[in-house]
């Protein structure tokens, strides 16, 4: 801010760098801890956390390896996961198969369950010993928790909700690509003078690889004491309400705010049944307290790639088409036949859902009653 001619910093500076190359008279300058570019070098190899749940590998990690294998093959680099929990047998075997090069383990009784102290001691710990150059984690409630938490620990840069990635040629940085500014633009970002490099990505964003069983890779253990970092003890462990997988459904009939209410929602929940799919709303029915925030696919919910998205009554803003971008035929059925929805959509009826829904059902019914037959 400027007062009586004099350039002040207060509270709301964000070290931008902006006002620098701004300034007429070129008063203002920056000193920021950054890593000397030759140093930089010394960073290489791309790595993915590999997540787990119930001792299993988590879907994101499997896609991760995807465009992690796609970023390594550019930069001639070795892919690489990470792997934390109690019982990792076969897991980094499956990692190889999906792309990775190597693969290194961190098993520990107390890592059976995420905890944030430990995960992100072990992880931080390995990072500054053997310096990759990017750090890949996806976006999930875990992935969120523990990427802002070694970020700060490594004093790097950290670029999350990513919806893509490239390497710049040049320079060797990653270009990492998200939603801005409620979604109405895509931003890039770089983060040229820190390392490594890192960025949470969405799940179903980005596609896993077949997996390749003779493919070969290095597995490697590292030694970590999980009980002196925990900052928490997790005695149990249960599910206090039903988990609905969005993710992984083949057909979403999802429902907006022309759904008018929770009775326009089963009605939608009909259609998902007959279809033997599964019900989504975007943010409104959530909003309006229709529904559990579980079922809401957009920016702030979850990013779905069915093969095929039913969407009712959804005007069809930018943050919830990027919760669909990956479904492979996305059918619109709104009263507006301005709607942006129907600009995303490969199949569009205009007219009242209450109308259209129950004939195809009717239809759909009758179709499966015939082919029982």
């Amino acid at each position: 801010m400027i007062i009586e001619g004099m350039a002040i910093v207060n509270e709301g500076c964000t070290a931008c760098g902006a006002c620098v190359d701004l300034c007429p008279v070129e008063a203002i300058s920056l000193d920021l801890d950054e890593i000397p570019t030759d140093e930089t070098d010394e960073y290489c190899d791309v790595w993915v956390w590999l997540e787990t749940r119930d001792n299993r590998l988590e879907g994101v990690g499997l896609e991760l390896l995807g465009i992690g294998r796609e970023l390594a093959d550019i930069k001639q680099e070795k892919l690489v996961g990470i792997l934390l929990g109690s019982k990792l047998e076969g897991l980094a075997e499956k990692a190889i198969s999906h792309g990775a090069d190597r693969v290194w383990c961190i098993t520990d009784p107390a890592l059976e369950h995420y905890e944030n102290g430990a995960y992100t001691a072990a992880l931080t710990e390995l990072i500054n010993q053997e310096k990759p150059a990017i750090v890949l984690l996806g976006a999930t409630p875990d992935g969120r928790d523990l990427a802002p938490r070694v970020a700060a620990r490594l004093q790097t840069g950290l670029t999350a909700d990513c919806t893509g990635l490239a390497i710049e040629l040049e320079t060797g940085n990653l270009l990492q690509t998200r939603p801005a500014f409620g979604g109405n633009i895509m931003a890039t970002i770089i983060t040229p003078h820190h390392r490594p490099q890192m960025a949470t990505v969405r799940p179903q964003i980005m596609k896993a690889r077949p997996a390749d069983a003779a493919r070969t890779g290095e597995i490697l253990d590292y030694p970590f004491e999980s009980g002196a970092w925990a900052l928490t003890r997790i005695l149990s462990q249960e599910d206090t309400q039903k988990q609905v997988n969005l993710e992984q459904a083949d057909i979403i009939v999802a429902g907006g705010r022309g759904a008018d209410g929770p009775e326009g929602l089963q009605l939608l929940q009909e259609l998902a049944t007959t279809l033997g799919g599964t019900l989504a709303v975007s943010r409104a029915p959530v909003e309006e307290g229709w529904i559990a925030p579980d079922y809401q696919v957009g920016q702030t919910g979850k990013t779905v790639a069915p093969r095929l998205y039913i969407a009712c009554g959804i005007s069809g803003t930018i943050q919830h088409l990027v919760g669909i971008q990956g479904a492979d035929i996305v059918v619109a059925i709104n009263r507006d036949p301005k709607a942006p929805i129907f600009q995303a959509a490969d199949y569009g009826l205009v007219g009242d859902l209450f109308e259209i829904v129950p004939l195809l059902i009717t239809k759909i019914r009758k179709i499966q009653k015939q082919r029982h037959q």
